[in-house]
């Protein structure tokens, strides 16, 4: 089943991530990416930290997508399990 939208959690700007998360069937799978990674997606300057959320709304199909491929691949990390992603991530 591949996974679908979640909700959007947060942005913690001391660790310089959004939170969301995504769904497999009923499973609720926490997810994360840098702002760094999504300041690069858009090529331009750093985004301020209250525009965070829209940033994240505007390339949510581009994340999603690359998330949905870390979780096929089984590329999880910390505890609990979940998709990180990073600037690296999205290149190539």
């Amino acid at each position: 089943m591949p996974l679908t939208s979640g909700r959007f959690i947060g942005h913690e700007q001391d660790r310089g991530i959004i939170q969301f998360s995504m769904h497999d069937g009923a499973k609720e799978i926490p997810c994360a990416v840098s702002t760094s990674a999504m300041d690069d997606l858009e090529r331009g300057p750093q985004t301020r930290p209250e525009h965070r959320e829209a940033q994240f709304t505007r390339l949510r199909d581009r994340i999603e997508t690359r998330a949905a491929s870390k979780y096929s691949a089984c590329e999880f990390e910390g505890t609990p399990p979940g998709i990180v992603l990073r600037s690296i991530d999205f290149r190539g």
